[in-house]
């Protein structure tokens, strides 16, 4: 195999300077048990195996200590390449350590001895550690996209071989800006305030002036990304952490490596797939001609460390706020994203025990969408959920059709808005990049299909997030012919009915206009 004209012989002659900017180096990373955080990971140990040493911050979560959440990840699928690679899990925790801790909590909640550590040997601190629900309450936003920052900038300004701080932004937190430049923005509001508001007032309070303080931000999320970012900024301008700011627009699951598909959640383009592919979802109000900015996660991860070699070893240490973004080279509007999923369900991966057969549309209108919501969202949950309650089981769907319409709320906000992204220091530094590097660290479109991808991630959708195995996909084909024809039945009906109706309403019109003399024939009859 060839790749550039070069054979793989040559390939791994040329150097791999990105790997080499990881040689002995201790990485703090916050947020490694998150989808983005994983991916990361999984791609240091496999393309640097002489990284010093990956430390993570975890929390105690669902009665999981650390250690043992650690062990679970690299347990599971998406590490099976790099376990086999070196051997079984143990080396892989060889050159991973954990640091108990959490970025909800002043200092880190982290012991003195660990703080001293991190201190003394730490060269590379990665800070992903984000809540990213839309609808998040805001006191909880703050916490931990705003003060988290703080603190996690605090412990970085105190370590004596820090060499890069990479703070993970969004490409969607200064959403006033219909052209997003590689700068900085001046914040919504002054984020130390923000922060001690936020640590003194009650829950009710701040529920009561949630609305004014977002202003004209849809959403938390958006709000308190933005002022995050700002603490950062305010770094690199007084010198105090050598900092460096990416902004990944909408990260989706992996396109090539490890696993064409994967993801661990159903946010984004994912959870619309699999609500549209289940039947479930048939109306959204969108402009269907527009489109978002989609980023594969293993693209922005090779961009991760790509920008650290960048910064560290060829030493553009001005180049410090970066957008990671794909519009420029690959536009999908929703309406193609939508079309693509459901071709790929119907006719090649269908999902196991689909409501309907997909089908519905996009609506421009929202009073369309709000009336065909009424009939095809919340006539039939209320109906199943009726039948669900006489047989003994569990009403379900009226639950996820609530979610649904809260999500749809965040959504709709961002799909019937347009934005763009400038992104010339990312295309600048892959073009310094060498054949064997622009393969091992893909930041380019070259190659995509998207059409592939898409049943990658709905493939992987089905294995990883609904635990539908491929043995399944000969039933999930009856299944889904089987609704075909009970959907083209009920629309014959539904029809039939609708024209019957008509013609029995123009039989009567014609009856009452008939001549005066008639009339009491008319009415006899």
């Amino acid at each position: 195999m060839s790749f550039e004209g070069f054979t793989e012989e040559e390939l791994e002659k040329m150097p791999d300077r990105i790997a080499a900017a990881f040689t002995d180096k201790k990485i703090l990373i916050t947020g490694g048990t998150g989808f983005m955080g994983k991916v990361l990971v999984e791609k240091i140990l496999r393309k640097c195996p002489d990284v010093g040493e990956i430390i993570l911050l975890v929390r105690t979560k669902k009665g999981k200590n650390p250690k043992q959440r650690l062990e679970e990840i690299f347990s599971g699928p998406l590490f099976e390449q790099v376990r086999n690679l070196r051997g079984g899990l143990d080396p892989l925790l060889a050159k991973v350590s954990i640091v108990a801790g959490d970025c909800m909590e002043k200092k880190l909640a982290m012991s003195d001895e660990d703080q001293q550590r991190v201190i003394d040997e730490v060269h590379y601190i990665i800070h992903a550690a984000a809540t990213i629900r839309f609808d998040e309450e805001l006191k909880k936003a703050v916490i931990l996209n705003v003060r988290g920052v703080r603190e996690i900038l605090a412990l970085a300004k105190q370590c004596k071989k820090l060499q890069i701080f990479v703070h993970i932004s969004t490409a969607y937190c200064h959403l006033h800006e219909k052209l997003l430049e590689e700068k900085a923005y001046p914040p919504p509001a002054d984020p130390h305030q923000i922060i001690e508001a936020i640590e003194w007032m009650d829950d009710e309070t701040i529920a009561t002036l949630t609305p004014r303080l977002l202003h004209n931000f849809p959403n938390s999320y958006a709000f308190t990304k933005a002022l995050g970012e700002a603490l950062v900024v305010e770094t690199i301008q007084d010198g105090s952490v050598p900092a460096a700011v990416l902004r990944p627009s909408i990260v989706i699951p992996i396109w090539q490596e490890p696993i064409p598909g994967w993801t661990d959640n159903i946010n984004g383009p994912t959870g619309l797939l699999i609500g549209a592919g289940k039947g479930v979802i048939r109306t959204m109000y969108c402009k269907s001609n527009s489109y978002a900015d989609f980023l594969p996660v293993d693209v922005f991860i090779n961009g991760i460390m790509i920008g650290i070699w960048h910064y560290v070893m060829i030493g553009d240490k001005e180049k410090n706020i970066v957008n990671f973004t794909s519009s420029a080279e690959v536009k999908v509007t929703w309406n193609e994203m939508i079309e693509a999923g459901r071709e790929i369900i119907t006719n090649r991966v269908p999902l196991n025990g689909v409501a309907w057969y997909p089908g519905g549309s996009m609506k421009h209108s929202r009073l369309q969408h709000n009336i065909c919501a009424f009939f095809f969202h919340w006539v039939p949950a209320v109906i199943v959920d009726t039948l669900l309650f006489c047989l003994g089981y569990k009403p379900v769907l009226w639950r996820v059709h609530q979610r649904i319409s809260k999500g749809f709320e965040v959504f709709e906000y961002y799909t019937n808005n347009q934005w763009d992204f400038k992104s010339d220091i990312a295309q600048t530094e892959r073009r310094k990049l060498n054949p064997r590097e622009r393969r091992d660290y893909k930041v380019d479109s070259v190659g995509l299909d998207i059409t592939k991808y898409f049943e990658d991630c709905i493939r992987a959708a089905r294995i990883y997030i609904l635990k539908e195995y491929d043995d399944t996909l000969p039933a999930a084909r009856r299944h889904m012919t089987v609704m075909w024809w009970v959907d083209v039945i009920v629309q014959f009906l539904f029809w039939g009915m609708i024209l019957y109706w008509i013609s029995g309403w123009f039989g009567f019109n014609s009856q009452v206009a008939t001549s005066p003399e008639e009339l009491p024939s008319v009415l006899a009859a």
